[in-house]
């Protein structure tokens, strides 16, 4: 795979870069793992908008991915890397030796024919899922759970892996991609490899149409609002609001720290690093 990219016939193809899917399986998704994926338009249950610039896109069915891996003893041949609209990493569909079938993520380099085994006996090989505690330490991991049993919830995006930097008592040290340290369980599962589809972070729209297809609306600047609708709004001719920048509902919107969660606090070793100015 790699990038795609087009003959400027047009000014919408000339910027456009692509990923490229040869190998990517073309057909429909396996049926009994799909189900209904109803847009909410960035509305809630009230129906009221509480994410802006959301909606349209393109009619999807959400695939059932499976990020608990709870099917252990038992080997799985991968049938098929798919692509997933729901997602930016690909997805692998496994089936067992006794039939039953599973959408996974596909970490890089699976490919179809490949013998895949969830559970703590499982060989140190890339797609297999054993627990942190059987994993040694500087191998790539992702789809890691927090809690165990809670499902995978760490490093599901494309290009993503976190690592294993130590051990503290029942507890494993986690490496971030964002460079925090964090303390796991060591019962809680985990996936062995890169996360498939590095080149996603290179893709070029190209086109304000595509975004649309992506259910992603025309956004309007805070400053060319009436003072009415946003707080940077107002003013004679261009203003710069006359405040630094927040969001709508007036909320800081340059480096204002958000996360409240004592709860957690004692399981993170190290912070992640600071942007450089």
């Amino acid at each position: 795979m790699g990038l795609k990219t087009f003959k400027p016939y047009t000014k919408s193809t000339r910027g456009t870069i692509l990923i490229d899917k040869t190998g990517i399986w073309k057909g429909k998704p396996f049926k009994p793992l799909t189900s209904v994926n109803n847009s909410s338009k960035g509305r809630n249950n009230l129906g009221r908008i509480t994410s802006r610039n959301h909606g349209g896109g393109h009619k999807q069915k959400y695939r059932n991915i499976d990020f608990y891996r709870r099917k252990f003893n038992a080997i799985g041949e991968v049938e098929r890397i798919e692509y997933d609209p729901n997602r930016t990493c690909y997805i692998m569909l496994v089936k067992f030796d006794d039939g039953e079938m599973f959408y996974y993520l596909a970490p890089q380099d699976i490919k179809k024919g490949d013998k895949i085994q969830n559970g703590a006996n499982s060989e140190i090989r890339i797609g297999n899922c054993l627990p942190l505690q059987d994993i040694p330490v500087g191998i790539s991991i992702h789809n890691v759970e927090i809690q165990p049993g809670a499902g995978g919830k760490i490093a599901r995006s494309a290009g993503t892996s976190v690592s294993i930097s130590g051990v503290d008592g029942n507890y494993s040290l986690i490496k971030m991609a964002s460079g925090e340290v964090r303390k796991i369980n060591s019962n809680s599962m985990a996936t062995i490899g890169v996360l498939s589809n590095p080149d996603q972070k290179n893709i070029k729209i190209g086109k304000a149409g595509r975004s649309r297809w992506l259910g992603r609306r025309p956004h309007t600047r805070g400053v060319v609002k009436n003072p009415v609708d946003h707080p940077h709004g107002g003013g004679e001719g261009k203003s710069a609001g006359g405040r630094h920048p927040v969001s709508p509902t007036g909320q800081s919107a340059k480096g204002l720290k958000t996360r409240d969660n004592k709860r957690t606090d004692k399981f993170i070793v190290r912070r992640r690093r600071k942007k450089r100015n």
